[in-house]
């Protein structure tokens, strides 16, 4: 039997992983600078981590939400405190395209109403909800193509956002904090604005999609705290478990729960609560949002001083390096040359960066030189 085939897979055979290295079957050390899609927050094999993990495993591995579970619980509060929605409620899934299905699902049940504004070059989950408001016709198979109502609009056009509200029919507007697969576009901190500001006035549901800008990347617990704003619901996933599978979202209290209206086997188990809490004490007692910003003011100027590089985009260390050119070979290098992954995107000229939030200015330090050398034997 052999896997189905769908991933462009690097030729390196991964073992092992700690801190924010990973390592090959012959022991050659990489230095993590993708984090697996931006999942890994904390660190690979965090000690904290997977003593928490193996505590819980000895416990209790599974069972369903249908019995009240205590580390649930735990985990819903230090959520809700952390990330500074204490009045917030949780509702907790698996993955990140789960997260938004269910966010549109508890908009569309307040609103009574279906069509959904999304932004183009967005990405949201390959699950048909999910899919419908993901801003690429090529991953919808033909069930995909019927589905209910999306206006995708440019990212901060103020005039096409207001023309597209009036319309009596629409149930949410879901973007990006910063667009991930989409390039390190972002909505800036007024559009932001403007969009709370319009949904309240409209009725509609505003859901900010955080499951890779969100759990502190940006510096910020959230991308959109940068703009000052509180959406009406907020989705998670990616490095919210550390590569432990959890998702979730949080919800506004205005909105009113009703038994049956939203479920999951396996979300919200004890080990991902676990995973979870792991991760949040970690973040806390490591101050690692402090330390996105340290090294964040020390990556982005020695990035930008490199001749070829066009401009560095995003947040934190959400981060894409732009050229004028395509990265492909570059990334390759780095990979097979100097032992560092990196990210790409749907711009097929931009490096994506999302290291774990762990990493050290001295570990990161490395990478501009590296990239500089790949640049110049280019030429």
């Amino acid at each position: 039997m052999k896997l189905f085939d769908v991933y462009p897979r690097f030729d390196v055979e991964l073992v092992k992983a700690e801190g924010v290295y990973l390592y090959d079957k012959k022991n050659r050390k990489y230095l993590d600078l993708y984090g697996g899609h931006g999942v890994i927050s904390i660190g690979h094999s965090h000690l904290a981590y997977t003593a928490m993990l193996k505590q819980q495993m000895e416990k209790m591995i599974f069972y369903s939400n249908s019995a009240q579970l205590p580390v649930q619980e735990r985990f819903a509060e230090k959520l809700t405190t952390f990330s500074g929605y204490p009045d917030y409620s949780v509702f907790l899934c698996n993955s990140g395209a789960e997260a938004v299905e269910n966010a549109l699902k508890v908009a569309s049940f307040h609103t009574g109403k279906k069509r959904v504004i999304a932004f183009r070059g967005s990405f949201h989950g390959r699950t048909a909800a999910a899919l419908a408001v993901t801003d690429n016709p090529a991953l919808q198979a033909p069930l995909n193509t019927t589905h209910f109502p999306v206006d995708f609009l440019p990212l901060n056009n103020f005039s096409l956002l207001d023309e597209a509200v009036r319309q009596q029919d629409v149930s949410a507007i879901i973007v990006e904090g910063i667009q991930g697969v989409g390039g390190l576009d972002a909505p800036s901190e007024k559009f932001l604005q403007h969009l709370a500001s319009v949904s309240h006035q409209k009725g509609i549901v505003l859901i900010l999609d955080e499951i890779q800008s969100g759990y502190g990347r940006t510096g910020q617990f959230f991308a959109h705290q940068h703009a000052g704003i509180r959406p009406d619901i907020i989705t998670m996933a990616k490095g919210m478990g550390n590569g432990f599978p959890v998702a979730g979202l949080l919800i506004h209290p205005r909105f009113e729960a009703r038994q049956g209206m939203l479920g999951t086997t396996f979300g919200g188990n004890p080990l991902a609560c676990a995973a979870g809490l792991a991760v949040l004490q970690v973040m806390q007692q490591e101050r690692l949002m402090e330390n996105v910003g340290e090294v964040n003011r020390y990556l982005v100027p020695a990035l930008e001083s490199i001749t070829s590089v066009k401009r560095v985009k995003g947040k934190g260390l959400m981060l894409g390096v732009e050229f004028d050119f395509p990265i492909k070979t570059i990334r390759e290098k780095l990979l097979y040359e100097y032992h560092i992954f990196t990210g790409s995107s749907s711009n097929p000229n931009l490096l994506r960066i999302l290291p774990p939030l762990s990493i050290k200015k001295e570990q990161i330090g490395i990478f501009p030189a590296a990239l500089q050398k790949v640049l110049i034997d280019k030429k």
